[in-house]
């Protein structure tokens, strides 16, 4: 089997990981544009790490201006196997109050603004996302989690707003309706390119608020979020380095197939694809076109 590589992805409030051995910076460039800043590579325990603040350090991007492809391409470049998404979420349940951490399983994507495939004319493909977290990954988060004594919630839907604004009221209790866990503003299309790149993927929802439904907290704002943040982004480091002590040196095969995604997802016919298309994808497809 292949050495695992650990991806983090750090949300709002997480632009740097300490305890990174050997930590240096990496420019990797990209035919899909700029990454949101270089990654950062070192090891924790001996594993290798690959770290990439997702909106830069200082928080210079908002989530509609993410380059989620050059994003997922280069962290593809670095040779990651196994990637983990720290984002920060509203909760629309009692139980999921500020501070848990909240192990996804799915997701539903509102967003509208963002390119959302590698793929398109000229190299069609249609890749599965009815499961778009690995499991294994779940399992592994939630030990390291429970080794810490961090608050988690086993499963739970994300429903993905574009933004950059928070929810109106009706918006808040629509989804709450419909049975989401929680909201934020950068899994989707991050985990849709995550698999097209046959990267597993999984979420830490870290839920800092209540959005804007309950009736006995006030609606969200920036300055309640800070607030708990700064907990949270301690505790999201302790899981990391909890993780990343206990996380198999060799990549594990993907119960759900995320690392052979494109096994069966392109449909466009060898003759008709397109050969600059071809070129970009060098990196998230190379395996399957290669062949």
């Amino acid at each position: 089997m292949a050495q695992a590589v650990l991806g983090i992805i750090g949300g709002s409030g997480i632009y740097d990981l300490p305890g990174l051995e050997g930590a240096h910076e990496e420019v990797i460039k990209s035919p899909w544009g700029e990454p949101s800043a270089p990654v950062r590579r070192g090891t924790i325990a001996g594993l290798p790490i690959v770290f990439l603040p997702r909106h830069d350090k200082g928080h210079r991007l908002s989530p509609s201006d993410i380059n989620y492809r050059a994003n997922i391409d280069v962290l593809k470049r670095a040779g990651v196997t196994d990637l983990i998404s720290l984002s920060a979420c509203g909760s629309f349940k009692e139980e999921m109050p500020p501070g848990t951490f909240v192990l996804v399983d799915q997701f539903v994507d509102r967003t509208h603004k963002r390119e959302s495939s590698f793929f398109g004319k000229g190299c069609v493909a249609h890749v599965s996302m009815a499961h778009p977290v690995s499991p294994r990954l779940r399992i592994h988060l939630a030990a390291a989690a429970e080794a810490e004594s961090i608050a988690i919630a086993r499963g739970g839907t994300y429903v993905c707003m574009e933004g950059p604004q928070f929810s109106t009221y009706a918006e808040s209790m629509t989804y709450k309706t419909l049975g989401y866990s929680v909201i934020g503003m950068t899994n989707m299309p991050e985990a849709k390119l995550a698999r097209e790149a046959e990267i597993c993927y999984a979420t830490v929802a870290m839920v800092t608020d209540f959005d804007c439904w309950h009736p006995d907290h006030d609606a969200v704002t920036v300055q309640d979020i800070i607030r708990v943040l700064t907990s949270n982004a301690d505790k999201a480091k302790a899981l990391v380095a909890r993780l990343a002590k206990d996380f198999p040196r060799e990549h594990e095969p993907c119960p759900i197939g995320s690392d052979r995604a494109l096994d069966t997802a392109l449909i466009t016919a060898p003759e008709a694809r397109d050969p600059e298309l071809l070129k970009k994808l060098d990196a998230v497809a190379g395996r399957i076109l290669r062949g």
